[in-house]
């Protein structure tokens, strides 16, 4: 029996779809596809509707409401949660107009924040440190499964070769699914995301696509819709894209999205200063830090972060030139410049990417 026969999405004729996506839509009216991070912290979701008219910032769209006792995020009596608009992307799946992905904050019915709102914290942190210019690139790395939970293209009674001949690999026995990735990647830089590349990685049905670099909340938004559009795509193939952290137990490796961060400082003449000044704050910020690098607080990672598979060991703090093995990685060309940025290599694949640049701006920053 084929994979495919266990998804019902890859059974279907996708170009009947193509058919009425042809058609062109009535003079003004705009499709909005508004998306928010539900209750648990790591899945997004998403509905649509019609506007007659294009907004020209993401305040101007309406605001809106949702079922958030279906989502994780309120008592089924009190159950409307709102969404506000943040940021604007350019819809690669309707592409026959100005049609639009809008990517909203949720708010409860008081207008405070939803504990999964990690953004409103995020953005008033880069308020702060605007002047210090901070960047951020994050590379996320996921894993492709069928729709039985197993890694896409793996033996169903077994397990491929050792890990060694996929990383960057090419070819029918060492990828799988690189049309699900290729498609991603035109996707994203048509919708306006700063995906600056992607590779395959370490673990058959393992992948990577990077985010960035870019200042203050571009990229942490950015990787939001990039997962949106990720999942999407995937859903179309009849396979499921995870952002586990060790979606299987053993000698595999596992999955993470290391953050690349740096200030104006850094990346100026002699910033390796500033960079070793920010790992001294980061190695007394440990603990913090673990807890903000996944949704569940550092339990997803403890599964990840063992010392082994090229990572460093959840319980330590390391830092090490050109060393994969350690929780702050200064890239060998940031060592030789003397300038640059580093790479903290703790964060979770599931994590929330506010909560990380969040994070890295009040310890490194503003020394909170």
């Amino acid at each position: 029996m084929s994979v495919l026969d266990n998804s019902p999405n890859a059974k279907l004729d996708k170009t009947l779809l193509d058919k009425y996506l042809r058609l062109p839509l009535p003079e003004g009216k705009v499709q909005a596809t508004y998306i928010w991070v539900d209750g648990t912290g790591e899945n997004v979701r998403a509905k649509d509707r019609t506007l007659d008219f294009l907004p020209k910032a993401p305040k101007d769209y309406p605001i809106w409401t949702y079922d958030g006792s279906s989502t994780y995020q309120s008592e089924g009596r009190n159950s409307d949660i709102y969404l506000y608009p943040v940021a604007v992307y350019k819809d690669p799946f309707k592409t026959g107009g100005n049609n639009v992905l809008v990517l909203c904050e949720t708010y409860n019915y008081n207008k405070e924040p939803t504990e999964s709102n990690k953004r409103r914290a995020c953005a008033e942190a880069a308020e702060r440190a605007v002047d210090t210019k901070p960047w951020f690139g994050i590379e996320q790395e996921y894993t492709l499964l069928d729709m039985d939970g197993r890694p896409w293209g793996w033996p169903t009674n077994g397990f491929p070769g050792p890990q060694g001949p996929y990383y960057c690999g090419v070819g029918a026995d060492k990828v799988f699914a690189r049309e699900v990735v290729e498609a991603h990647y035109r996707a994203c830089l048509y919708a306006g995301i700063d995906l600056a590349g992607t590779n395959a990685e370490v673990m058959p049905a393992q992948w990577e696509f990077q985010v960035g670099p870019g200042e203050g909340m571009k990229c942490a938004d950015d990787l939001w819709v990039a997962r949106y559009i990720l999942h999407r795509i995937a859903e179309e193939y009849g396979i499921v894209v995870t952002f586990d952290p060790k979606p299987m137990a053993g000698n595999w490796n596992g999955s993470g999205a290391h953050c690349n961060f740096s200030t104006k400082a850094m990346r100026e003449d002699n910033g390796i200063i500033e960079i070793e000044k920010a790992i001294d704050k980061l190695s007394k910020q440990h603990l913090r830090h673990i807890q903000a690098y996944d949704p569940k607080g550092g339990k997803d990672n403890l599964r990840r972060l063992t010392g082994l598979h090229e990572t460093s060991s959840i319980h330590d703090f390391s830092a090490g030139v050109a060393n994969r093995g350690a929780s702050i990685r200064i890239p060998r060309g940031v060592a030789e410049d003397k300038k640059g940025y580093l790479e903290d290599r703790r964060p979770s694949s599931n994590c929330d990417p506010y909560s990380v640049c969040n994070a890295l701006i009040r310890t490194c920053i503003l020394d909170e």
